[in-house]
């Protein structure tokens, strides 16, 4: 921490907090220790209150109420809870014939999860909202600790607030996978920031059994190893070349599992483009939905879907700008690459680039450089906005997200 004052002398002391943590300063002083960590965990409080709120007044203004229970369990939380009671042994098909979706789409741990707390004996329903809700407060924290690692106390509260109320970010509330992965992924980040490797490896790789976007977290904390065996080659190199052959593994085991499951390798991806249209296509689903709604305008949450596209990309741009620490950097690039790049549901993407933290980058260092009052009014705009519409699309919306 530092303090400045302007040039003529006339105005107050300005405080500033933008700046990481020295060659011997330890994260957990730099964070503030409990008081920083309370904050944190204040600002996600917040954040979840406002958005429970908003939940059930809207829920409520619409003509069949489905209650805060119900709206916090739909769609993917469903599926998560089938998968916590065990996945099925190979395909399944309609009456059609026609081959379908079925739980081996979805990744293991956070499932798992939901099976453990079951067997304590609580049900699948209250099981799946207390993982989330623990994460989310794992993610809180390891959010404040990496924005603080990278940049500065300020900033890794900025990071939290920001993340935690972006457009979307209602998941964090919901029995999705989304709050366990952006704790194991920021977490991930702070331990091989701080050359943790052992503990990045671990979680690397419980990044990898929970999102497919797994696989660019353990590529970012692969470059994370290399560059610090290249930096000090006198320093023991299997420490953070293991983290990374852990975190590598992840992906790939759990489709080799699935292929062995059904007998045939390819048949993640076939149940996935089966169930949920969604496979690789280099962006052209994409561009053509951007092309039809900009064009044509069909409705506004078609239109503020594409409108969250281009405002991440072009963050994102920025972002890079900045030369950002590379690791995160990369894995916000190849992130945004699946997220771009893949076919299927156009109104789920927004909730995809939450965890691509690149995105975030800009508002958080202008937030953290900014005069906190300035700050505050900026991030509650945010916040406002990013928080209604998340209520939005899960109460009122009718589509899944």
């Amino acid at each position: 921490m530092s303090v400045t004052a302007s040039e003529s002398g006339g105005e107050a002391p300005v405080i500033e907090e933008y700046a990481p943590p020295g060659p011997g300063e330890r994260l957990w002083d730099a964070a503030g220790r409990w008081h920083g960590v309370l904050i944190a965990a204040g600002i996600l409080a917040a954040t979840r209150i406002v958005q429970l709120v908003l939940l059930v007044w809207l829920d409520r203004a619409t003509a069949e109420p489905m209650g805060l229970r119900n709206n916090l369990l739909i769609w993917d939380g469903g599926w998560f809870r089938r998968v916590a009671e065990g996945y099925p042994h190979g395909y399944t098909y309609g009456q059609t014939g026609a081959l379908e979706g079925n739980e081996l789409a979805f990744f293991p741990l956070y499932p798992m999860l939901i099976r453990g707390l079951s067997a304590l004996g609580l049900d699948s329903g209250t099981a799946a909202l207390t993982v989330s809700w623990l994460a989310s407060v794992a993610a809180a924290v390891a959010l404040h600790l990496l924005g603080t690692s990278l940049y500065g106390r300020r900033a890794g509260w900025a990071l939290v607030a920001i993340c935690c109320s972006a457009p979307m970010s209602v998941v964090l509330s919901m029995a999705y996978s989304e709050s366990l992965f952006l704790a194991l992924l920021a977490g991930m980040f702070v331990a091989a920031h701080r050359k943790v490797w052992w503990a990045a490896g671990l979680l690397g790789l419980g990044c990898a059994l929970t999102r497919p976007t797994g696989a660019a977290a353990a590529v970012a904390l692969a470059v994370a190893a290399v560059i610090a065996v290249r930096r000090d080659p006198a320093a023991p190199k299997w420490p953070p070349l293991a983290a990374a052959g852990v975190a590598l593994a992840g992906v790939p085991a759990f489709l080799w599992w699935v292929g062995r499951r059904v007998g045939e390798p390819d048949a993640w991806f076939k149940i996935q483009t089966a169930g949920w249209g969604t496979s690789f296509d280099y962006g052209r689903s994409t561009l053509t939905f951007l092309h039809d709604t900009l064009t044509v305008g069909d409705g506004w949450v078609p239109m503020s879907v594409a409108l969250i596209l281009l405002v991440a990309a072009a963050a994102a741009a920025v972002a890079m700008t900045g030369r950002p620490w590379l690791p995160l950097a990369v894995y916000g690039v190849v992130a945004m690459v699946l997220v771009y790049g893949q076919a299927g549901y156009y109104h789920s993407k927004p909730r995809l680039l939450l965890p691509v933290l690149l995105t975030l980058l800009p508002a958080v260092v202008a937030a953290a450089r900014a005069r906190p009052r300035v700050a505050i009014l900026a991030i509650t705009a945010w916040a406002a906005f990013g928080l209604w519409y998340g209520a939005y699309l899960v109460a009122v919306w009718p589509y899944t997200i």
